[in-house]
């Protein structure tokens, strides 16, 4: 399904990425590493900003995104704080269900920023105007 959106121009959206992707997307076995590498080349990279770090912190310090998760506090913040419309994800343990959009959406708005909208790749492959 990821593979299917990418290849069908992301929905019309344009992507963005951060250093932390890059390099979760660099791990294990190396060709599929080069592979998922190279469909990267030309995306822009976001900053991983003092704020986002500080933001992702606080998502782990209320038991929002686990303690382990650092990674997935990372993605959230640093969407958050570019005004990213949509964070594609395929993780809806931690990031893309209703429960932890609802307490992520709490902490955004009271820190000033909207979350945005978190979805999986599939569901813009749903959309009948795609």
């Amino acid at each position: 399904m990821t593979r299917k959106w990418w290849d069908q121009g992301c929905s019309g959206l344009e992507a963005f990425t951060s250093q932390e992707t890059l390099d979760e997307i660099a791990r294990g076995d190396q060709k599929m590493a080069m592979q998922r590498m190279d469909l990267m080349k030309n995306v822009r990279v976001l900053e991983i900003s003092q704020e986002a770090t500080e933001m992702a912190a606080i998502l782990i310090s209320k038991n929002i995104i686990h303690e382990n998760g650092l990674s997935d506090a990372i993605h959230i913040s640093v969407a958050t704080m570019h005004g990213m419309d949509f964070l594609v994800t395929w993780n809806c343990r931690h990031i893309a269900n209703p429960y932890a959009q609802n307490r992520l959406r709490k902490v955004a708005d009271d820190s000033g920023f909207v979350l945005p909208v978190i979805c999986a790749p599939e569901e813009f492959l749903n959309d009948e105007n795609y």
